[in-house]
């Protein structure tokens, strides 16, 4: 018998097994025992994932010129003919928002945000209204195909990660969310999935590989891509007793964003004057900047700022003499051959690099960018960050009556928990009892070992 643990993350996804002795984290696609939890659909419907699917999305949409159009979305009979003058009655077309025509695929990332979301139940894929669990297939069953390769058919008693809270205002979003990933995971034939909190899972991971002194407690600091989840465990006669769970929607995607914004969004743009006359007045006003900052913020729809409405005013831009035109410059490269994504795999890798050293330079060779980047300048840039994680301790130990005192453990796991000031915030407030464990895979091993025993945990 074996357990089988999935975390399917907001950013990534990693799949373990555990056999009552070692437990295996095992390759979700060649090469790779982690994978960005991606979905790419064709017009043909054919799905794609994880970093094939991503990859294939960047390919498609480089240098691709963006033609949007107006699409009919209906027909109304109309007393008088379309295009004349009272002569008789006719139809009038009605338009709807204008539409990439000449799209070659979608891309669907962080996914697992939508569940928890009543209100969204389909989303529009090439005309065709997709339901939410039908995109959940397709990556369920790149897991089942990643387990049967490596430890043969598919067993009952898979055991999948949750957060303490998915995302959503809705009343009943955790019981929403679990009963889709259940339904698009069936469809995948994964059989039915006992859902078990991703930092307890954690925990548990860290128990099996240490020698820890009974009855201790252990805080678990789960922060991820997408989500910053937060668990408090007794632990004891080798049982589990779930003291207090926090959590929230915060992680390492958005503070990519918030270093684009800080030291990129100058180097595209931001900030710059730009003259020309209105009215046969010359007036200055600083550059239209904010209408292509949501796109660039979110790169897989940074290409749809390939059109003319947004192109033309940056070359009204350059043709001015006597401006900062090396920045336009760059922000049109960067729509014309679609380097957002790039941009952000170069941000991470910068993010990382201050985990072990107090400075780097955030290089972007494609925009001859070299940005110096020290942990004092990051620490400015993150502070809500690390005021979110601040407010979700002291939220936990009021829940819980807790302190740092009766903690005996401070497991810090996740790619976001090897950031130096999230280190330094838990090693002041918990001196001695810090300790990093298994940064990518901890959720899903812990899965695996919960599998194995058949652990509960309801939160």
């Amino acid at each position: 018998m074996q357990g089988i643990g999935i975390d399917f993350g907001t950013s990534n996804s990693a799949i373990a097994v555990f056999d009552g002795t070692e437990v295996k984290v095992i390759e979700v696609e060649p090469g790779a025992q982690t994978v960005p939890t991606a979905i790419h659909l064709d017009r043909d419907f054919q799905a794609l994932t994880g970093s094939v699917a991503i990859q294939s999305y960047v390919n498609e949409n480089s240098n691709r010129r963006i033609e949007m159009t107006a699409k009919v979305i209906a027909e109304v009979e109309s007393e008088f003919g379309e295009g004349s003058e009272g002569e008789g009655a006719g139809t009038q077309k009605i338009y709807g928002a204008a539409e990439d025509h000449d799209l070659p695929g979608r891309l669907f990332l962080g996914i697992k945000r939508l569940f928890g979301m009543e209100s969204i139940r389909r989303l529009m894929v090439f005309d065709r209204p997709y339901r939410l669990v039908a995109l959940i297939t397709p990556i369920a069953l790149s897991f089942r195909k990643a387990i049967s390769s490596a430890v043969g058919p598919v067993a009952k008693g898979i055991y999948m990660g949750r957060p303490v809270e998915f995302e959503g205002s809705e009343k009943g979003k955790n019981a929403l969310a679990v009963e889709r990933i259940q339904e698009g995971s069936t469809y995948a034939k994964l059989g039915d999935l006992t859902f078990y909190p991703e930092p307890v899972a954690a925990c548990l991971s860290f128990v099996q590989e240490n020698d820890i002194k009974d009855g201790s407690t252990v805080l678990t600091v789960d922060f991820g891509g997408g989500t910053l989840d937060l668990c408090l465990v007794n632990y004891q006669d080798k049982e589990f007793r779930v003291l207090g769970t926090e959590g929230v929607a915060l992680g390492g995607d958005y503070i990519d964003q918030l270093i684009f914004k800080k030291l990129i969004f100058p180097e595209l743009g931001k900030g710059t004057q730009w003259s020309r006359r209105v009215d046969g007045k010359l007036v200055t006003t600083p550059f239209p900047f904010d209408r292509y900052e949501k796109a660039l913020l979110n790169w897989t729809i940074t290409h749809t700022l390939n059109q003319n409405q947004y192109t033309a005013t940056i070359g009204e831009y350059l043709a001015q003499p006597d401006t900062e035109k090396e920045k336009l410059q760059r922000l049109q490269d960067v729509i014309h051959h679609n380097y957002s994504y790039g941009i952000f795999q170069r941000i991470k890798a910068a993010k990382i690099a201050l985990s072990d050293s107090e400075s780097t330079v955030l290089e972007i060779p494609e925009l001859n960018l070299n940005i110096p980047l020290d942990r004092q300048q990051f620490n400015g840039i993150i502070v809500e960050v690390m005021d979110a994680l601040q407010l979700c301790i002291d939220q936990l130990f009021e829940k819980t009556r807790a302190n740092g005192s009766s903690i005996d453990y401070v497991v810090r796991t996740g790619g976001s928990s090897r950031i130096a000031a999230v280190r330094e915030l838990l090693e002041d407030e918990f001196p001695g009892k810090v300790v990093q464990h298994n940064t990518f895979t901890s959720v899903a091993c812990g899965l695996a070992i919960a599998s194995y025993y058949k652990y509960e945990c309801k939160l």
